[in-house]
């Protein structure tokens, strides 16, 4: 049972860069930013007012009962399914599984009912409140939708959270729980309360002038991080029920790697990303010279990127110097729990294509991050095996390694 093989049968995704894998992997085509001046509430107060903000119209034809969080991935898991073919499929809606994994929850729902409470001091709230704003919304309502009946969870880790989520999908199938798994990440931060909170942190990149710059993962003068919203679902399907369909396969998850840097709960620990790499390639029973592309977290902090830069040389050796290494970030924001799957499916997009996503924004090299980061525009190229990589906020890593398709 522990060797079954887990196939890539349908991606979905929406962005700051609108709906569909078409609008999202144009844009990562051209290294264009999808960072803009934040237009869904009034931001004028914030000394940050620019986010990877997916557009209104990306929302429209979806019904607006539950948080954004939850309606954005149901957009995601509709585009999946669809290409995956599942409707008619036959299979055993108890054989198919669902995990979203979110880092943030319901902010929408939150955010509303706070002001509603402590500002305009209204004590009557909607029944609707808790299970909009609760963690598992998104996986309750995208298991609704499709009448998926199998296991259905959700994980929550931050940063990480639709890596570990994808992560356990695969382990599900490949020890023969279920044959199917609707996974994949979204979250939906852009509030005003958490835009504050974020600013306290001290760790956005503030460009209102400039906003499509500000992300600059690698560069010496990278000033932080720029929030995000959006999501990815990936259809996970064992191999063989996948070709008894003619399903044709995007790729094939091999390996998932998962540690804890037992640390400070903000500073990245080269250690513990290290680690999390070893495991993703043992897991796939592939060695450093198989990795041909590696999505860095490459969030655009002071700490994470030459964090990131020194476990990858940890991993790779000599062999790092030659494998490309970008973020994606630089272009979408940093969509949280969501990053993984929307980091792979961008990946996947990209390589499809036969090219190497950009870090755009790339203009003064930093001494302390030395790889090959494939600056400012995509490159013709090509892997038949990457990772993606995710390290959370509370030192918790996943690392997850994808074989392209046939």
């Amino acid at each position: 049972m522990g060797s079954r093989r887990v196939a890539i049968t349908g991606i979905g995704i929406v962005s700051c860069f609108g709906r569909g894998k078409q609008a999202t992997g144009d844009a990562i085509a051209a290294g264009r930013s999808g960072i803009r001046i934040i237009e869904n509430f009034d931001s004028s107060l914030l000394s940050c007012r620019i986010a990877g903000e997916v557009p209104a119209e990306a929302l429209l034809s979806v019904p607006a009962t539950g948080d954004r969080f939850t309606r954005l991935a149901l957009i995601a898991a509709a585009e999946a399914v669809e290409q995956a073919a599942l409707p008619g499929a036959g299979i055993d809606p108890q054989r198919i599984g669902t995990i979203i994994g979110t880092g943030m929850g319901g902010n929408e729902t939150q955010d509303a009912t706070f002001r509603r409470l402590y500002e305009q001091k209204q004590p009557r709230l909607a029944p609707t409140i808790i299970p909009y704003s609760m963690y598992n919304a998104a996986t309750s309502a995208v298991s609704a939708r499709w009448n998926a009946t199998g296991p259905a969870t959700s994980t929550v880790s931050a940063c990480a959270s639709s890596a570990h989520a994808i992560g356990q999908a695969f382990h599900w199938i490949r020890h023969g729980l279920v044959d199917v798994v609707i996974a994949g990440g979204s979250d939906a931060p852009l509030t005003y309360s958490v835009l504050r909170a974020w600013e306290g942190m001290r760790v956005l990149a503030v460009d209102n002038e400039n906003p499509g710059a500000a992300c600059r993962p690698f560069s010496a003068d990278r000033k932080g991080l720029v929030l995000a919203e959006g999501a990815a679902v990936l259809i996970l399907e064992e191999w063989e029920s996948a070709k008894a369909r003619a399903q044709p396969i995007l790729g094939e998850i091999v390996g998932f790697g998962l540690s804890s840097d037992a640390g400070h709960v903000t500073d990245p620990s080269a250690r513990g990303a290290a680690a999390a790499m070893r495991m993703a390639l043992a897991d796939a029973g592939l060695t450093v010279d198989d990795i041909g592309y590696i999505n860095a977290h490459g969030t655009g902090t002071r700490a994470n990127d030459q964090t990131e830069t020194e476990a990858v040389r940890a991993v790779f050796g000599s062999r790092a110097d030659s494998i490309p290494v970008s973020s994606t970030k630089s272009m979408h924001g940093h969509t949280m729990g969501a990053s993984g799957a929307i980091e792979i499916v961008s990946s996947l997009l990209s390589l499809q294509r036969g090219l190497l996503p950009p870090t755009i924004n790339l203009e003064q090299p930093d001494p302390a991050c030395d790889l090959d980061y494939v600056p400012n525009a995509a490159r013709p190229g090509n892997a038949e095996h990457f990772l993606s990589n995710s390290f959370a906020f509370g030192g918790l890593n996943g690392v997850i390694a994808v074989r392209l398709g046939e």
